[in-house]
């Protein structure tokens, strides 16, 4: 344990001593080509420092954090466009925390609007002790239950762990430099097709990024041969195969073992199906017809578990990289929960 915190200190401190890099020469540059050529060093970088970790459950944060999102971040800022160049005149810390961390920036326009009540309280007062509920769970009873239920546990826990990671990051990013920052997701489950639930529901800080770094750029190439729509709908698969392809590379780093693509299908699969329910929107609401919610949220969300058990997560099990990750989550909640009895039996001799 000592030696993986060890390792993970050092790769943050090569993240930040990057990213420092970035502000003071890069962000000199004029954009475009030499400021592209200035960054490729940090390309490089921050793709092979998950490769530096050995805890599974760290190297897909790293790896996520660093090899897709901060990557995806720089090469926009590279043409200065982005959310790290939303911010001109902004200090290191903030270029750091914009750059590393996964949230979005909520527009200064959004900044006093109330927060939207969510249908079920999940924050994070109630999402930590469900996840440690869950992992206990299956770390001490997954051999005695049923493999579709153990899935469905799985589908949760990476929903509360992404929400719980985006969080803490925008508590941390508020305390030091006061950004309003957005959520995390948008309660996914409670989508009525798999546009809403991929474009306005799901993990809005991967949507955003994909959509400026895959979507526009493709859709804006592609619009004078095929036509906007067309186009369009080009953008869209291009960022379910992007997505899929980064997905591939995460388990990658966790797994180390020879890609099957089923991730990458999974992806494709969603992008195709989002194509078509493009393709009879139209249709549809010239008939005025219109499937009724109470259908349309369970189709939606039990297509996205189905398709889940059956493409993106046989990667994992068959590799044991689920079991790693609930075995190094449930030992760090040991330590967490060791460590804070005896800071209160401290506290109660005072």
């Amino acid at each position: 344990m000592a030696g993986e915190i060890k390792n993970l200190s050092l790769v943050w401190l090569a993240v930040i001593a990057c990213l420092c890099y970035c502000h003071f020469i890069p962000a000199r540059l004029p954009k475009g080509k030499w400021r592209l050529i200035s960054l490729v060093p940090i390309f490089y970088i921050f793709t092979i420092l998950p490769l530096y970790t050995a805890s599974a459950f760290f190297t897909a944060v790293a790896a996520f954090l660093i090899s897709w999102l901060a990557n995806f971040k720089l090469l926009l800022f590279a043409f200065n466009q982005g959310p790290i160049a939303s911010f001109p005149n902004k200090s290191l810390p903030i270029f750091i925390a914009i750059s590393a961390l996964p949230f979005k920036i909520k527009p200064k326009s959004d900044a006093s609007t109330p927060k939207k009540s969510k249908k079920l309280p999940l924050y994070l007062s109630t999402e930590i002790p469900i996840s440690a509920v869950v992992i206990s769970i299956l770390f001490e009873y997954k051999e005695y239950i049923h493999p579709y239920i153990v899935l469905i546990a799985y589908c949760c826990l990476i929903f509360l762990l992404i929400e719980i990671l985006v969080e803490l990051s925008s508590l941390l990013v508020r305390a030091l430099v006061g950004l309003e920052l957005e959520p995390a997701s948008d309660e996914p489950y409670l989508s009525t097709s798999l546009q809403e639930f991929w474009g306005k529901r799901w993990n809005l800080t991967v949507n955003s990024i994909l959509r400026q770094t895959i979507y526009k750029p493709v859709r804006s190439a592609a619009a004078a041969v095929l036509g906007r729509e067309r186009a369009a709908l080009l953008g869209v698969l291009a960022a379910f195969l992007v997505s899929g392809l980064m997905h591939e590379l995460l388990f990658w780093y966790v797994t180390r073992a020879r890609p099957s693509w089923e991730m990458t299908m999974f992806f494709v699969v969603h992008g195709v199906c989002v194509v078509v329910e493009f393709g009879l929107k139209a249709p549809l609401a010239e008939k005025k017809w219109r499937v009724p919610w109470f259908l349309s949220g369970p189709l939606t969300v039990g297509f996205v578990a189905a398709t889940s058990f059956w493409l993106f997560f046989p990667p994992l099990t068959r590799n044991g990289a689920d079991e790693r990750v609930i075995a190094e989550l449930r030992f760090a909640g040991e330590l967490v929960k060791e460590n804070l009895k005896k800071l209160w039996q401290q506290f109660a001799r005072v």
